[in-house]
């Protein structure tokens, strides 16, 4: 069924309202009148509608206008909340990481810039709202109950404050932050999530590196921070794989897959 998103304040009683780029899309669709589709309010609520008017698109207030049938939660959203924090890479790499990383049921997306990054966009502003639009589209395709935000992080150390451990260790984090390390060759994510303690979380914080890897003043860092520094396998993963490699194998474990 095809899937728009919208915001809650264009929800009133039995009607939505649609913007102007989905009734262009449902024009070039040429959807039927009696022909049945999915508006999502971005908090996990997917209303079945049918089209009202369908809005002419020629002046910024023409909108078309959803009749709502039915109402139900959304069934694309995992049982677990996971914060992608990926290094900015050079090229379509980034396109694709976020594209897969909301496909797989991501909650929100944080780049940020290592020390060993080859590339980081002059214009970063421009860049995250890029794939912010990959973000909703993805959302779209995927039946997600919400659209992941993409934002950016700053440096690396920044990120680290930002998921803000409690004390140096992991026992006191309602968050189980995991960093990917390609030189880690004693602590595998299998053996991090098949320990008990960590049974119950129902909230991860990954965290993937840039295509020169980490530095080692960076590991030394998150080593203070008390984060799980885990190794994803014998292979060097790419920058744009890493991040779908974890975000798949969390999905896997706790069921979502």
């Amino acid at each position: 069924m095809i899937r728009f998103f919208t915001k809650p304040q264009n929800i009133s009683g039995n009607t939505i309202k649609l913007s102007r780029d989905d009734c262009e899309h449902i024009r070039s669709l040429r959807l039927r009148p009696d022909e049945l589709f999915t508006v999502c309010d971005e908090y996990g609520n997917d209303y079945i509608c049918k089209l009202a008017a369908a809005g002419n698109g020629k002046t910024h207030d023409s909108h078309g206008v959803a009749q709502i049938i039915d109402k139900r939660d959304s069934q694309g959203e995992p049982s677990v909340k996971c914060t992608v924090y990926m290094a900015y890479s050079k090229g379509d790499r980034l396109d694709y990481a976020v594209q897969k990383s909301v496909e797989l049921g991501a909650y929100d997306i944080v780049l940020f810039e290592s020390r060993r990054c080859v590339a980081v966009p002059s214009n970063i502003p421009k860049k995250i709202e890029r794939l912010q639009r990959i973000s909703l589209e993805t959302a779209k395709q995927a039946g997600r109950g919400i659209v992941p935000v993409v934002s950016d992080g700053g440096g690396f150390k920044d990120i680290l404050n930002a998921i803000k451990p409690e004390e140096p260790s992991l026992l006191s984090t309602t968050t189980f932050p995991i960093l990917f390390y390609e030189d880690e060759s004693q602590l595998h994510l299998k053996y991090v999530l098949e320990i008990d303690l960590f049974s119950e979380l129902n909230s991860y914080s990954l965290i993937t590196g840039p295509e020169g890897g980490f530095d080692p003043s960076e590991i030394s860092l998150t080593k203070t921070k008390g984060f799980a520094i885990v190794s994803l396998g014998t292979r060097i993963l790419r920058s744009e794989t890493a991040p779908v490699v974890a975000l798949s194998a969390i999905m896997y474990h706790t069921g979502n897959l």
